[in-house]
């Protein structure tokens, strides 16, 4: 007998002290409960365990620290553990359903670390050891989150494994027709469809596919920050890509240049949008599917995130009949959806609604949507141009960029249209100064300007998990929060971390905002070409809260951290 054999077989040999003895001894459970369950358990053929979780007497998670005591191996939560998805795959799916069993990370050169229902199963044990080549060190692990991390792992790990385990052979470089065979094959088409729903369970905004030196890299960015999910074989690459190529619509031949596309699919009974980049890189092909809930369209102001002060004073901008309202902040701050919440308010049958934008991200009902094509000479100019023409009572142009949509947007508000936009500035008070750079009259920006929305996107802690604790008086001071609630003994929280936030402690986002109404005396400044510093400090003279105040009012309710706000915000 080798000496991985003999370790397998250590814990069957020695004498085991019995599971309701550890029980009692542990005060889990107590003589009389003990005694109920050895009753139940001469008539009838589960084990003493189960029943006594079935009586309510003690939890799964109890009998499983029991049962680790008992046998001297370590008891691993799968719901707090991040298990290795290489290890993981070292067992096809049939055999660990079967033994019960998932790898769960490499120990050492040597040792592999499984996760088992039943880490006694020394048969088992040394089918897995012949199986990996490894010495296993078995752990306990409760069954159904051993079950389930088998499908985890399973369900894009099979169309891997059916695609990387055929005769290698062929050539890397396939042409036209070749990708068109290999991405109509099961394996692909499984691999894409899995990768898509999984980004849809996960709540992703956006699916990465990376081609890297030796394999394709797929990423996933949840609640705003990136994670890597999988790497797939380099030789499944061509196909992969092809294949999400083919369903976008576009030119699978056409490798040297950007192409866009969108694919249409319903996912677990939701309606998904998905709009498709694609990019050359010096390893292949990159393409980027953003994921767009059409549901998240019909989302109210109300959802944001918006205090109630700061909803007031947007609110009782965009009911003006004309002027231009700007949303400003950063790619991917959520400006689109704060300005088709805000049409969703506006959208009524005696209003003519045109959008000009780039793309069309959401289809709106009652809202007439057009979308650039610079090739074909239609630009955010000229369409806004053509939408003067045809008798609108709200227009939205989805980027000023240059100053010819600069200035056909502000004329158009100031001519008796209500106009929103967005623009690329820090916050508010900025969007004034740049709109004077790009060569508009102040006295026009001064004149058209209701409103200016700047605003980010925090992760919202996960309600289930986030911890409090004391802030000392210094980390306060040195986080900007206002002096009334230092010294007060404030209860702050942070992220912890559980198994409903994928363990990052957040879940969804939330909106922070600055909304900068346009008085006189901004007005003036902004004609007098004052810098945006000036112009902040009237706003909050007049009442304006700045993205940082907004923040910390929400770390202060309790909704998100420090940290999070650190990140966002300068």
């Amino acid at each position: 007998m080798n000496p991985g054999e003999a370790t397998s077989r250590k814990h069957h040999k020695k004498k085991l002290q019995p599971i309701g003895e550890i029980l009692v001894a542990r005060g889990v459970i107590d003589r009389e409960q003990l005694q109920e369950a050895l009753r139940e358990q001469k008539e009838s053929s589960k084990r003493l365990g189960e029943i006594l979780v079935e009586k309510g007497f003690l939890t799964s998670e109890q009998l499983n620290e029991a049962l680790a005591e008992r046998l001297g191996v370590e008891n691993i939560d799968l719901e707090e553990e991040e298990v290795d998805s290489l290890a993981a795959t070292l067992i096809p799916e049939k055999l660990a359903r079967r033994y019960g069993a998932i790898p769960v990370r490499f120990l050492d050169d040597n040792t592999l670390l499984v996760a088992m229902v039943d880490p006694t199963n020394v048969f088992a044990i040394d089918d897995l050891r012949m199986m990996t080549g490894y010495d296993i060190k078995p752990a306990i692990a409760a069954a159904e989150d051993v079950f389930d991390e088998i499908s985890r792992v399973h369900r894009l790990g099979d169309a891997v494994d059916e695609e990387a385990m055929e005769e290698a052979g062929e050539e890397e470089e396939e042409s036209v027709t070749d990708i068109r065979n290999v991405a109509s094959e099961a394996p692909i088409i499984k691999l894409v469809n899995g990768i898509i729903s999984q980004g849809v369970d996960d709540r992703a905004s956006d699916l990465h596919f990376e081609p890297q030196e030796k394999e394709l890299v797929v990423r996933f960015r949840v609640d705003g920050v990136l994670h890597e999910i999988m790497s797939i074989p380099k030789r499944m690459q061509a196909g992969v890509i092809s294949r999400l190529k083919v369903m976008a619509d576009i030119d699978i031949a056409e490798r040297r240049i950007p192409q866009d596309g969108r694919i249409g699919l319903t996912v677990g009974g939701k309606p998904i949008d998905i709009r498709v980049a694609s990019m050359p890189t010096v390893y292949g092909e990159k393409i980027v599917l953003r994921l767009l809930d059409k549901s998240s369209v019909l989302l109210n102001l109300t959802d944001l995130g918006f205090s109630e002060k700061a909803l007031a004073r947007f609110e009782k901008s965009y009911r003006k009949p004309y002027g231009a309202i700007l949303v400003t902040g950063p790619t991917g701050s959520g400006k689109s959806t704060t300005l088709y919440a805000t049409l969703n308010v506006l959208n009524t049958k005696e209003k003519n609604i045109i959008t000009v934008e780039d793309p069309v991200e959401y289809r709106l009902a009652g809202i007439n949507q057009t979308q650039i094509n610079p090739k074909a000479g239609l630009t955010f100019a000229s369409g806004l141009r053509a939408i003067l023409r045809s008798d609108p009572d709200i227009v939205m142009v989805g980027e000023i960029r240059d100053k010819e949509t600069a200035q056909i947007a502000i004329e158009s508000a100031l001519t008796g249209h209500l106009v929103l936009s967005t623009l690329h500035t820090n916050d508010a008070p900025g969007a004034l100064t740049r709109l004077t750079e790009m060569g508009v009259e102040p006295f026009l920006t001064a004149s058209a300007i209701e409103c200016v929305l700047a605003q980010r996107l925090a992760r919202r802690l996960c309600p289930e998990c986030k911890e409090p604790f004391q802030p000392t008086d210094e980390a306060l001071r040195q986080n900007g929060f206002p002096e009334e609630v230092i010294g007060t003994g404030l209860t702050l929280y942070r992220p912890r971390g559980c198994p409903r936030c994928n363990n990052t402690g957040y879940k969804g986002r939330l909106g922070i905002y600055e909304v900068m109404l346009v008085s006189e005396a901004i007005e003036r400044l902004t004609v007098e070409r004052k810098s945006a510093d000036e112009i902040s400090r009237v706003a909050q003279a007049e009442g304006m809260v700045t993205l940082r105040e907004d923040g910390i009012d929400k770390v202060i309710q309790g909704l998100t951290s420090v940290e999070e706000i650190g990140r966002v915000i300068i």
